[in-house]
């Protein structure tokens, strides 16, 4: 998604692999399965491992590419309102395209989560997420797999509680650096996201997550619209299993349209 000012084959590998990589990499980090985030921290003491599966398949004027990503992401709560995080990624890119195949890390990452605003009467919190996220080799950002300078991200989200379950909005700023800055320019990133979360019942949550992407690039602006369906179940208080269907598109010419399935497992700890 944000490396959107290529050309032929090799534009459309990286503009696919970076729509999760690197746009949507705030999915990586959120409230599995859904890209917004919540404001809810691990506590003093507490630990979190997040892992998923994810599998998107986009489509742009008959090129078909393929991305198959394994995120894990660890949490460690420092106080009861602040976590500090750390991810890392492993993808596989299957395309159609000459030289369009490609495979290894991606961009590892680090960052915090502070709620610094909470009203229990009125049921709202306000937390504020900075990362920053480590390069990696100019082959594998030549492939598709990542930013080769290191980048960052910073999104703002509230949590308001309703009698259905809780509203989560997320507004975010990201700036992606590259190596090769001529053929893939610097980007700069911003997001707008909601989601609706309803507890159906002590163990189960159903979500629907809404958004806008937008990243600016050597004069240019790509729009990406996105929508998912999400399910988590929680057969115990420290144990989530997640599911999540999204559907996003972009306003290039040609247009780039993503279907992307994932599943996820969050187990907490002390």
């Amino acid at each position: 998604m944000l490396t959107v000012f290529l050309g032929s084959a090799k534009r459309f590998a990286l503009q696919a692999a970076s729509m999760t990589l690197a746009g949507l990499s705030f999915s990586a980090f959120a409230f599995q399965p859904l890209i917004t985030d919540d404001t809810g921290t691990q506590g003093s003491g507490g630990n979190q491992l997040e892992f998923s599966y994810n599998e998107d398949r986009a489509k742009t004027a008959g090129n078909i590419e393929r991305l198959y990503i394994l995120p894990l992401v660890y949490t460690r709560g420092l106080t009861e309102s602040l976590d500090v995080f750390a991810g890392f990624s492993y993808a596989r890119v299957r395309s159609n395209t000459a030289d369009g195949n490609a495979s290894g890390g991606g961009n590892p990452s680090f960052g915090a989560k502070w709620r610094f605003y909470e009203n229990e009467a009125s049921g709202s919190s306000l937390a504020v997420k900075p990362e920053i996220v480590f390069p990696v080799s100019a082959e594998r950002e030549n492939s598709g797999l990542g930013t080769g300078k290191t980048s960052g991200k910073l999104t703002f989200i509230l949590t308001q509680t309703r009698p259905f379950g809780a509203l989560h909005v997320n507004a975010g700023l990201g700036r992606d650096r590259f190596r090769d800055g001529l053929s893939n320019p610097d980007s700069t990133t911003s997001r707008f996201s909601l989601a609706p979360v309803w507890d159906v019942s002590e163990q189960w949550k159903l979500a629907v997550d809404l958004g806008v992407e937008s990243a600016r690039a050597a004069g240019s602006t790509l729009r990406s619209n996105f929508v998912e369906l999400g399910a988590i179940y929680s057969p115990g208080k420290d144990l989530d299993f997640a599911i999540g269907i999204l559907r996003s598109s972009d306003n290039d010419s040609p247009r780039t349209t993503t279907n992307t399935a994932n599943a996820g497992i969050t187990w907490r700890f002390r």
